[in-house]
C-alpha cells in the first residue's frame, strides 16, 4: 500500500478504513468478520483506521479497540466528537462546548483501549460555539499528549481558517466522489493553500458506485440509505443511469466501478486520502487493489464524463442533515 501525508507529517497508508458501517447504519453487522476485516487491512498495510464517537453509538470504539489490541503501533487511529449521542442511540445536539471536547476525548480513550488518538476530529461544527473556544480544548488535548493531530469535518473555508489559526488543522474530512464533488466549491483549494490534508470519506458514493446492487440498496431495514434521497424514488432510478456509464467504462478497463471510482479519488492529489467503509473481507480486498490502478488524464475525463457532477439527483442527506454541512 502507498503513503500519503496528512498535513504536517501525519503518513498514513493511501487508502484509509471507515469502519462506521461494522456496527450501525448500514445494517446488521458481524462482529468477527468486522474484526477479521480490520485485521486483514493491516496486515495488508492499510494501517488508517476511522470510527468516532457516536457511530453504534459508542460501540464501534470498542469494536476497533478490540480488533486493534496489542496492535498499537500497527495503526494510526482517527475518531471523532461533537455529534452528541445518549446511550439509546438518541441524537441530542452538535456539541463544540470546550467542557465536552474534553470529557468525549477521555471517554473515547477508555473504549478504544488506547492512551492517545493519532488524529482526533470536530465531527460537525458546533454554530452556537465559536470555533476558538472548540479548538482551543483540542489543543489542550494535544497539549496534554492525549491527542497528536487535530482535524474537522465538513466544515466551510472561514472555519477551517479560524480553526488553524488556533492549532494547524492535519486534515478535513468532508463527503468527495464521483457522485459528490462539493469540495471542489473552493473548500479543496482553502486545505491545500493552508498545508491540511483532505480525507474523502464515501468515496464510494455509500456503496452506489459499486457493481453490487446489494450495495447499492442496503439488505436490511437497519440501513440508513433507504430513506436518503439520492437512493429513493425518481432519484435513484435517475441516479442508476450514470451507474451504468461507469460499468461500461470499468468493463472496458477490466476493473470494477468500485476500483475506478477509488481511483478517481486517489488521482485528485497525493493530499487526498479516500476512507472506503467495508465490514466485509471481500470487498476490502477489492478496494485495496485500487491503488495499483493509474488513471491517464484521458480516463479522468471519460469518468468525469460518465457522471457529470451537476446531473446526480437528490441532496446527500436529509433535509436535517443537510443543515449541518460546509458549517
Amino acid at each position: 500500500m502507498n503513503r500519503r501525508t496528512l498535513g504536517q507529517g501525519l503518513e498514513v497508508s493511501a487508502q484509509g478504513l471507515g469502519c462506521m458501517g461494522m456496527s450501525e447504519f448500514y445494517g446488521v453487522g458481524d462482529d468477527a468478520e468486522s474484526i477479521a476485516t480490520i485485521h486483514e487491512a493491516l496486515d495488508a498495510g492499510v494501517d488508517f483506521l476511522d470510527t468516532a464517537d457516536m457511530y453504534g453509538p459508542f460501540t464501534n470504539e470498542e469494536l476497533v479497540g478490540r480488533a486493534i489490541e496489542g496492535r498499537r503501533d500497527d495503526v494510526i487511529l482517527a475518531t471523532k466528537f461533537g455529534n452528541q449521542r445518549g446511550p439509546d442511540g438518541s441524537f441530542i445536539r452538535i456539541n463544540g462546548t470546550p467542557q465536552y471536547v474534553l470529557e468525549a476525548c477521555e471517554a473515547s480513550l477508555r473504549r478504544l483501549g488506547v492512551d492517545v488518538i493519532d488524529l482526533y476530529y470536530q465531527h460537525r461544527v458546533d454554530r452556537t460555539v465559536p470555533i476558538e473556544e472548540t479548538w482551543g480544548a483540542m489543543k489542550s488535548l494535544v497539549e496534554a499528549g492525549k491527542v497528536r493531530h487535530l482535524g474537522i469535518s465538513e466544515a466551510s473555508s472561514a472555519t477551517i481558517e479560524r480553526a488553524h489559526a488556533v492549532h494547524p488543522v492535519s486534515a478535513l474530512q468532508s463527503e468527495y466522489s464521483l457522485w459528490s464533488r462539493d469540495p471542489e466549491d473552493g473548500v479543496l483549494d482553502t486545505c491545500r493553500r493552508l498545508g491540511v490534508g483532505f480525507v474523502a470519506y464515501s468515496p464510494l458514493g455509500r456503496g452506489f458506485l459499486t457493481n453490487e446492487v446489494s450495495n447499492r440498496e442496503g439488505s436490511s431495514d437497519g440501513d440508513f440509505r433507504k430513506n436518503q434521497p439520492r437512493f429513493s424514488g425518481e432519484a435513484y432510478e435517475q441516479n442508476l443511469t450514470l451507474l451504468a456509464n461507469l460499468e461500461a467504462i470499468a468493463r472496458s478497463k477490466g476493473a470494477t466501478v468500485a476500483q475506478l471510482a477509488l481511483a478517481w479519488v486517489l488521482s485528485r492529489g497525493p493530499d487526498v486520502v479516500p476512507i472506503p467503509g467495508t465490514k466485509r473481507r471481500t470487498w476490502l480486498q477489492e478496494n485495496i487493489a485500487a491503488d495499483d490502478i493509474v488513471l491517464s488524464d484521458d480516463d479522468v475525463t471519460a469518468l468525469e464524463a460518465a457522471i457529470p457532477r451537476d446531473a446526480v439527483a437528490g441532496d446527500r442527506y436529509v433535509a436535517a442533515g443537510m443543515k449541518n454541512l460546509n458549517a
